[in-house]
């Protein structure tokens, strides 16, 4: 293995240890890996590991999980799910040829969906790596991942959008008030979605109770979920709560998720609850988030770098068909992704590693506001995630999260998307669009960011303001 692991640019020769290593340095320049240690020293060293990973073969990554199997219960469900019969037509191939083949006009999105089953996460990030933007925009173009929850997300011509009304306290009717004016945007087909700041069983139950009556009263066909920790969405839900997605965050190794609480035991408990006490028709009921550097900022990426543990949380997610996947790609801070370049490109990566690995994938293009990064690189983010066939994107007033106090898509952007590109939402809720006004001949009419129509009805009213007024 020595040679192969070997290679010279502009006369410098390099060698490297193992194919972790060439992993490591083949990476793009994140702060991330740098903090940890795992980059390439230079950009000869990185070309000099690209150029050594296009040679190696899935074998050879398949020999090489980033976690030993005996110490990680994700790598022992990636090597013993992975079904080489899927991905027989590239035995033998290097990563270079797969990277020219999963590019080339000729291959389609069923074709790289038919041999996804086959591929472990490393596998899917080797050959990332090898692929520029653009080619990263091309490649998950072609696969469309369809879902179907209360609608149906992922069919062609389409996006979405997670209606996310956060309140820094709470109050279900700041979060309803929110609500009905990303409805009037036309956001909210993927999800509505809250981020609840105080994460009780009572606070979780009272949520979902509400925003499920506000989208009964309006017919709105759509999911409701309260983004608590899973343990007390299963509490909820044991309390009769109307849940209609279950929300956990996720990452790439054993130990990061055990930082979450969570195990595969207990996602395999929860999926099979909301199954039997959810109230979604289904049949994919499960909102996972990732990011790249979580696996890094809870100590548990056993030396392996962003992308990779990234593309092993989607290796994860997987098992559980979720109706919902989404990178919150630059929330966890610039210690992981310094600017709006690295940003870009890891937004772009994780959207293809999870198309790839067969995901509803979605993106939180965002940004803390102690980034090297602005709105102008996020709205770049989202025009390339959109030419790339995300299936979804947040939906925030003016793009600012009063709770979280971070940056990301507003409702206005991806109502300017959906012209930009030619896109429609889900096709059930365009029907209800078009139904209350709001959307005529494929676009928003004059109706559209007017939430006051909503409220002239007597029902949205009661549930928008009626019980707390009464507590009152």
């Amino acid at each position: 293995m020595g040679s192969k692991l070997s290679a010279c640019v502009f006369g410098r020769f390099f060698s490297f240890g193992s194919i972790k290593e060439v992993m490591n340095k083949a990476n793009e320049l994140r702060s991330g890996d740098v903090q940890a240690g795992l980059c390439a020293g230079s950009d000869r060293e990185r070309v000099a590991a690209k150029r050594v990973l296009s040679q190696l073969t899935l074998q050879d990554l398949y020999e090489s999980p980033s976690v030993p199997y005996e110490r990680d219960e994700l790598t022992r469900l990636f090597q013993d799910s992975c079904e080489p019969k899927a991905r027989r037509r590239l035995d033998g191939w290097s990563l270079g040829q797969i990277r020219e083949w999963i590019v080339d006009t000729r291959t389609t999105g069923e074709d790289l969906l038919a041999v996804s089953p086959g591929l472990t996460p490393e596998m899917i990030a080797g050959v990332t790596k090898l692929m520029s933007n653009m080619d990263l925009v091309v490649a998950a173009r072609k696969i469309r991942v369809v879902v179907r929850c209360n609608n149906t997300l992922g069919l062609p011509g389409r996006i979405s959008s997670r209606l996310q009304p956060n309140h820094p306290r709470d109050s279900v009717e700041g979060i309803l008030a929110v609500i009905l004016d990303g409805l009037s945007y036309g956001n909210g087909d993927a999800v509505i979605g809250v981020n609840p700041s105080t994460e009780t069983v009572e606070s979780t139950v009272e949520i979902l109770t509400r925003t499920k009556e506000l989208m009964t009263k309006l017919g709105v066909p759509t999911q409701n979920c309260v983004l608590s920790h899973i343990t007390t969405q299963m509490q909820a839900m044991q309390k009769g709560a109307p849940l209609d997605l279950c929300f956990q965050s996720i990452a790439g190794s054993e130990g990061a998720n055990k930082n979450f609480g969570i195990t595969l035991a207990l996602l395999d408990e929860a999926t099979a609850m909301t199954h039997e006490l959810g109230t979604a028709k289904g049949p994919n009921v499960m909102y996972f988030e990732t990011g790249q550097g979580t696996a890094l900022s809870a100590d548990a990426h056993h030396d392996t770098d962003q992308v990779t543990m990234e593309a092993r949380a989607y290796g994860l997610a997987r098992r559980y068909q979720p109706f919902l996947v989404n990178s919150v790609v630059g929330f966890i801070g610039p210690e992981y992704l310094y600017d709006g370049k690295q940003i870009t490109r890891a937004g772009l990566e994780d959207h293809f590693m999870g198309k790839l690995s067969g995901l509803s994938m979605g993106c939180d293009a965002c940004y803390t506001n102690h980034a090297e990064c602005d709105q102008n690189d996020i709205e770049n983010l989202e025009m390339l995630l959109a030419a790339a066939g995300v299936n979804y994107l947040m939906g925030i007033p003016a793009g600012d999260d009063v709770m979280l106090n971070y940056e990301t898509t507003s409702f206005h952007n991806n109502a300017a998307l959906r012209e930009i590109h030619a896109l429609r939402p889900a096709p059930e809720f365009e029907t209800w669009l078009e139904r209350m006004g709001l959307w005529r001949a494929g676009r928003l009419t004059d109706k559209a960011g007017d939430a006051s129509q909503f409220l002239r009805r007597e029902d949205v009213r009661s549930v928008v303001f009626g019980r707390e007024r009464r507590s009152a």
